[in-house]
């Protein structure tokens, strides 16, 4: 029986059109849902809408239920994860809705599984980081052309290009920060978004569940599906965009015409007809993923974009694109993190013929360093150029920071590290019968 129904039956063409892919999503949120539900039973017997003997029954069923979820086994027969559990949970299954509606239940199902999910995310951003910086400390001495335009333009390291990708993840972590406290704002006892007469304690409920604060007024907190899921794609969309750009450079600096870095032979694929091919199909499936990953903010917009306050039933169309996000983002990461390790850089880039004329800018200061102004430097270096006569003989002497003589890893660390520290979990208080 649906927890709405009303006496009379549906056509049964609407009800799987508007059911959708609910029963297999929510999948996913069952254990967040119970695990609401258990939050907010607690609160119901601690304002006197539920009694402790009922109290006692009920948690160890739900605990019951959450395990079956967490381990696979819970299935949902009826319409969604809210009916399941109502149904699963007997006579007594009849009051756990008391102050609640499906919208709210689903905000705050939406914002559990996000936490929990991005906290996962997080740590694997973290290995790539660490990974990143070992890489770049270990071949900061390790030359490499520097492009701009695609065009040959001045040295760089392998150390200084790993770092790049290294404090790119600081900025992307601090948008997921951003998403992170947006998320942690309660919407539970929000009810359909105009509150309930019950004498809720939502300040509890937030307490039980970890939540920082609440999502004060009603309204917004409905309001805030999809400006939350939007927050949080934003912040994916951002690191994938980092590890897209990433798995490019891979892509084109490992190509024969550049040959400055080798992926292991088990990460390549052959080609059915060309006996020498070595395709790094890793690393533009990780591209092709990411580059999906950024579209899925557009989505959200478009999805919810015209719609006045209060709740509508578009709302549940954002599960389909914003739940399998948080999967395709970790394995890019985590086929990442395999890939990386094995990748070798080639030691002698720079002493080939083909690369002399990045050393240009480093004439040119040499040039000024001994008196001569720089725009005559500038051309003197360029008709050089232009003869065929250039030859660099000096050494480099970077030395400003973030050049390739200080690449700055210590600072890059400790920023990177504070802003890991902000994604703090406020301890639950646990449930009692």
């Amino acid at each position: 029986m649906k927890i709405w129904d009303k006496g009379f039956d549906n056509d049964p063409r609407i009800d799987r059109f508007t059911v959708g892919k609910d029963r297999e999503l929510d999948l996913l949120l069952a254990p967040y849902d119970i695990e609401g539900t258990m939050a907010h039973i607690q609160m119901l017997s601690e304002v006197g809408l539920l009694e402790k003997d009922e109290l006692s029954v009920l948690l160890p069923a739900l605990e019951k239920l959450r395990q079956e979820a967490l381990e696979g086994r819970f299935v949902i027969h009826g319409e969604d994860v809210h009916s399941e559990v109502e149904e699963r949970l007997g006579p007594l299954g009849k009051k756990v809705h008391t102050g609640r509606s499906r919208n709210d239940q689903v905000a705050l199902d939406l914002k559990l599984f996000a936490r929990a999910r991005m906290q996962v995310t997080v740590s694997k951003i973290q290995e790539l980081f660490f990974l990143l910086q070992a890489r770049a400390d270990a071949w900061k001495d390790i030359l490499m052309p520097g492009y701009t335009h695609l065009q040959v333009a001045m040295p760089s390291s392998f150390g200084l290009w790993l770092g790049a990708y290294a404090e790119c993840l600081c900025d992307d972590l601090v948008q997921l920060k951003a998403a992170w406290d947006i998320n942690g704002r309660n919407p539970l006892g929000s009810a359909a978004g105009y509150g309930s007469s019950a004498p809720l304690d939502r300040a509890r409920t937030s307490e039980l569940l970890g939540f920082p604060a609440l999502a004060y007024n009603s309204i917004y907190a409905q309001m805030g599906r999809g400006r939350t899921e939007l927050a949080i794609a934003n912040a994916y969309a951002s690191l994938a965009a980092t590890l897209g750009r990433f798995a490019t450079d891979c892509c084109l600096f490992s190509s024969q015409n550049f040959g400055f870095v080798q992926l292991p032979d088990a990460f390549t694929t052959g080609s059915s007809i060309m006996p020498q091919k070595k395709n790094p199909d890793v690393f533009e499936l990780v591209r092709a993923h990411c580059n999906r990953l950024q579209g899925i903010p557009g989505t959200i917009r478009l999805i919810t974009g015209n719609l006045p306050s209060g709740y509508f039933r578009d709302m549940q169309v954002l599960k389909e694109v914003f739940l399998p996000m948080f999967e395709e983002m970790d394995s890019c990461l985590d086929i990442l993190l395999v890939a990386v390790p094995g990748i070798r850089v080639a030691t002698d880039l720079m002493s080939r013929p083909l690369y002399e004329q990045a050393f240009c800018v480093e004439e040119v200061n040499r040039l000024v360093e001994n008196g001569l102004p720089f725009r005559d430097a500038y051309r003197q270096v360029g008709k050089a150029v232009r003869e065929g006569t250039f030859h660099f003989s000096g050494k480099l002497h970077h030395t400003h920071e973030g050049s390739i003589g200080h690449l700055c890893l210590t600072e890059i660390d400790a920023r990177f590290r504070s802003i890991v520290s902000g994604f703090t979990l406020q301890k639950a208080s646990g449930y009692s019968e």
